[in-house]
């Protein structure tokens, strides 16, 4: 006889720290995962700290066996990117369990009737509460080291999705491992200055000054609502939530790994970015149940600052649409390279990209680059 499952939605504090420690004590062993931050974890599952909650509604719910957590997920409806893609998605997220198809099955089957009773009519995932959340689910790349910003699982949480039943392949983002040259290649970057002489435009290096006085980083994280507009499942970040993204990222971040791209002929205006960052993944494996304390705060300190790390993450790039066709992408990418050299990286890991996004992948065919993880999201009809 098969023991019974039991699904409890969260409904406090001390629910929510167990939906969150349940993925480090599934992972606790698994050497290509990187523990997720547990402040950082702490402030987006919380209504009254994510401001992403103005525009989605959720809940939480964990599976327990015996008494014991043995799975859990998140139900989301964003309502801003249901509006702007004219649909009725509830999506599932943060859905971790352990290889047993009924723990599984029963957390699916909940966010799906969760869904039903809001009036949705379709299932997709995994999918956060916004477009800067982790999204996909791990299907190809799983002896590959993960990043701190992406998505990780064992492998037979795909396989699960497959004997569900119904489920369909609805988008898929590759990882691209680029191996950082000796110089920028010769044809490469070519291109990227004739681009800059036939458009005029120009990389510009942002100060702390414009970046806290005049307001450069919102303007970086607002282009976003531009730039991500056609995106699988985006919908515009709001006030609230680009503050808190220039507080996660942009303040802290080294400038010079932060490229802006500005129109001469249209007196500076901001046309594309390229945010990244030094890996911090050997700095987050350092953080016991993703704590800070009592040492891990160096060692990302050490990874941010004093540049430690063999590899940088390509975090955020975005270029306004009347410009991608003018190769605004070459300029972005020749001036990052350019800094990885000076700061002695051996390797730069691409974040997850639309497969289909040839305007940003077609640009490492001049690198030695290899594609090194896939992530899918899944869509059901309910």
């Amino acid at each position: 006889m098969k023991r019974q499952i039991e699904i409890k939605k969260v409904t406090d504090k001390n629910g929510l720290k167990a939906f969150m420690q349940f993925r480090y004590d599934l992972y606790r062993n698994d050497a290509n995962d990187v523990p997720y931050l547990r402040f950082d974890e702490w402030r987006t599952l919380r209504a009254d700290k994510n401001a992403s909650f103005e525009d989605c509604d959720a809940d939480f719910f964990l599976a327990y066996r015996d008494g014991r957590v043995v799975g859990r997920v998140a139900a989301i409806i964003n309502r801003k990117a249901n509006e702007r893609w004219d649909n009725w998605v509830v999506r599932f997220g943060w859905f971790d369990f352990i290889d047993d198809l009924d723990v599984s099955t029963a957390l699916m089957d909940t966010v799906a009737e969760w869904g039903r009773e809001r009036g949705m009519t379709q299932l997709a995932g995994p999918m956060g509460f916004a477009d800067t959340d982790r999204e996909g689910m791990l299907v190809e790349g799983f002896d590959s080291y993960t990043t701190a910003y992406a998505s990780y699982n064992y492998p037979y949480y795909p396989k699960h999705i497959e004997q569900m039943g119904g489920f369909r392949k609805d988008n898929d983002y590759v990882q691209t491992m680029v191996k950082v040259p000796e110089k920028v290649p010769e044809k490469f970057a070519r291109i990227a200055e004739m681009v800059e002489r036939r458009h005029n435009l120009h990389v510009h290096k942002l100060t702390r000054k414009e970046l806290l006085k005049y307001g450069y980083g919102r303007e970086v994280f607002s282009m976003l609502n531009s730039t991500y507009g056609d995106l699988y499942g985006f919908a515009k970040l709001n006030e609230h939530k680009i503050d808190q993204l220039v507080e996660q990222y942009i303040k802290i971040a080294d400038l010079n790994l932060v490229s802006i791209i500005v129109d001469g002929n249209r007196n500076n205006k901001m046309v594309g970015f390229g945010i990244t960052f030094p890996s911090l993944s050997d700095a987050q494996r350092k953080a016991h149940n993703g704590h800070l304390l009592p040492t891990a705060w160096y060692h990302l300190l050490k990874a941010i600052y004093w540049k430690r790390a063999e590899t940088v993450d390509m975090l955020l790039i975005g270029v306004l649409p009347e410009y991608r066709s003018k190769g605004a992408n070459a300029i972005i990418f020749k001036d990052l390279v350019e800094q990885y050299i000076r700061y002695g990286f051996k390797w730069a890991q691409a974040m997850p990209q639309m497969e289909t996004n040839t305007h940003i992948l077609s640009n490492w065919q001049y690198f030695d680059a290899h594609v090194n993880r896939r992530l899918r999201c899944f869509i059901k009809d309910l």
